[in-house]
């Protein structure tokens, strides 16, 4: 028996639904909560956190869909048994935290007011105004056209910047907290 993620009531037979972007598995009664998915079972074997490993034709084409190049033995949770379906924010980039201060040394560098900006990007100048004072996270749409026009990226470069911080902190610095503690026995 399985137990509804909706209310609690334990279920023999659960059906996904998917809420607000989440999918649920629930009960007979909760099913009207969302909307019903259909999912695709290549094996009766097969579970919800499947590492790849019991259907041939699905693990090989999890590993051709996959541009993360794990391998086909399984242990990726990202891929799961759900077949080619992936992740949404894997492909996202994520915003610099400093977009605000971005935006505005490259509008000021144009030689370009707020208003100016705003016009040729066909927004509101109180967008402009609220993105460069980091009140407001711009649109996809806006973020594009800011880049585009401005010629500045605002896509934060995950994997370098906070690596190679950790890298130069470490490589840097010889004492570690470890090296100045002494041990009370």
């Amino acid at each position: 028996m399985v137990q509804c993620e909706m209310c609690g009531a334990e279920t023999s037979s659960p059906r996904t639904i998917k809420v607000e972007g989440a999918e649920l598995e629930v009960c007979e009664s909760c099913v009207d909560f969302g909307t019903e998915v259909q999912t695709q079972e290549s094996s009766t074997t097969s579970t919800k956190y499947s590492t790849g490993s019991g259907g041939g034709s699905s693990s090989s084409g999890r590993s051709s869909d996959s541009s993360s190049g794990s391998s086909s033995s399984g242990g990726s949770r990202s891929g799961g048994s759900s077949g080619g379906r992936r992740d949404p924010f894997d492909d996202m980039d994520e915003l610099a935290q400093d977009y605000d201060e971005r935006i505005r040394s490259a509008r000021e560098s144009e030689g370009l007011s707020q208003a100016d900006l705003a016009n040729e990007l066909n927004e509101k100048a109180s967008l402009i105004r609220k993105l460069e004072r980091g009140e407001t996270l711009p649109s996809d749409e806006v973020q594009r056209e800011l880049e585009r026009f401005l010629g500045i990226s605002l896509s934060a470069e995950a994997g370098a910047d906070e690596e190679s911080d950790w890298e130069s902190d470490s490589a840097t610095e010889g004492t570690t907290l470890g090296d100045v503690v002494k041990r009370k026995d």
